[in-house]
């Protein structure tokens, strides 16, 4: 069983009228299998609306299944004793990050989550050193969160989550509110976390060049997973993709309107490397 696994697994969102009883059910994850292998950095793609979200919740068990089952390293969200250590191996980074930092500087914001869970106060900083070193934050440590950039925020949230240690990291969108350079910055630090720490990242995303370099890519649409592949795979079927309201990365899509063209080169082109490349043979 991998790291994350899910069976069947269904989420209703319900709506209640005035007097408590459900007046409305809306399936925002429906009939979804995954089986995500430890050290895997796994993007999941789709429209808004899609379900991505919901799902990202069930990974850290902010929600819990309507149907079927969802086990985080072979513990079942839907048994309540488990949820402490459930959320310890599976640390959640949300799209706003003024929403998840809450100290008054950066390194007692980073400490919180390991002093929460009981960790001595000398192996405390000893993570805090280590997780901002990761996300490339130390010298920031004394700043407070306020005056950082968008990008800074995010990564010295990822950084709080990776104190915690957890066996894997789930991105809920974590670039929507952030410029282009706050978006490499954030995603660069998440691809070297994944390489070097061998962490599970889950990646829930809209962005398409974000997944360019992620083990395995999940598309939903209507709650539903509709494809699964490799970037390559995913990305060559530019036609499904539009079918699902989704776009390619940008050299992606102009390599396919070359192929269209009539020029030899092969599908699936993910980078302006690899373009070139085929241009030049």
């Amino acid at each position: 069983m991998g790291i994350i696994k899910a069976l069947k697994l269904g989420f209703d969102y319900l709506k209640y009228d005035d007097d408590g009883n459900v007046q409305e059910t809306q399936r925002a994850v429906d009939d979804v299998n995954l089986d995500i292998q430890a050290g895997e950095f796994v993007a999941v793609l789709g429209h808004n609306g899609s379900g991505k979200s919901t799902l990202a919740k069930h990974m850290n068990a902010l929600l819990l299944p309507t149907e079927g089952t969802i086990w985080i390293d072979g513990m079942d969200t839907l048994k309540e004793p488990e949820l402490w250590k459930i959320r310890q191996k599976a640390g959640m980074v949300f799209q706003n990050p003024d929403n998840q930092i809450i100290g008054t500087v950066v390194e007692e914001d980073v400490g919180f989550g390991p002093e929460n869970m009981g960790v001595p106060t000398e192996e405390i900083w000893k993570r805090v050193d280590d997780s901002l070193n990761k996300v490339g934050m130390t010298a920031y440590r004394h700043h407070s969160p306020n005056k950082l950039s968008g990008g800074q925020k995010q990564r010295v949230a990822i950084a709080g989550v990776m104190a915690m240690h957890p066996s894997c990291i789930v991105l809920d969108e974590p670039t929507a509110m952030l410029d282009p350079n706050g978006r490499k910055e954030v995603i660069k630090a998440v691809k070297e976390l994944n390489r070097k720490e061998n962490v599970t990242v889950i990646l829930i995303t809209h962005y398409m060049e974000e997944v360019v370099h992620a083990d395995r890519v999940y598309v939903m649409d209507s709650g539903k997973v509709v494809m699964t592949g490799t970037p390559r795979e995913i990305f060559s079927q530019v036609e499904t993709l539009k079918q699902y309201r989704l776009d390619v990365p940008q050299v992606t899509l102009l390599a396919y309107e070359l192929k269209k063209a009539g020029v030899e080169i092969p599908d699936g082109i993910l980078t302006t490397e690899e373009l070139v490349s085929a241009l030049c043979q």
